[in-house]
């Protein structure tokens, strides 16, 4: 996802954090300066939806506007061949892998849990 707050706000005419949290606080969102810096300075890991819905009404905006998919890189689709994983062949023909069971140090019979 591509976090757009910086270019939302431009486009509203607000340039500076302090601005854009004065802009939250006429809707009812008072989070803190350090809070609208983070946001403002890079992208968030989380949002609350909450919070989300609130920069849109301060901002007049979407949240299509805030966030935009980018697609994955390397995602691309893979074309369906015969190709299998290197020896898949080997396990097909020899059947299926079972586990085999470690052999205990002592051997002996298993001692009791303690009481």
């Amino acid at each position: 996802m591509k976090w757009n707050l910086r270019m939302v706000a431009a486009q509203r005419d607000l340039w500076r954090p302090t601005q854009v949290l004065a802009a939250f606080q006429q809707v009812g969102f008072n989070p803190s300066l350090s809070k609208v810096a983070a946001l403002w300075g890079g992208t968030p890991v989380t949002v609350r939806l909450e919070d989300l819905d609130m920069m849109c009404a301060a901002l007049n905006c979407t949240v299509a506007e805030l966030l935009q998919a980018e697609p994955l890189a390397g995602a691309q689709a893979a074309p369906e061949s015969d190709q299998q994983a290197v020896g898949a062949e080997e396990q097909q023909a020899a059947g299926p892998v079972r586990p085999v069971p470690h052999s205990r140090r002592g051997a002996g019979p298993r001692s009791l849990p303690p009481n």
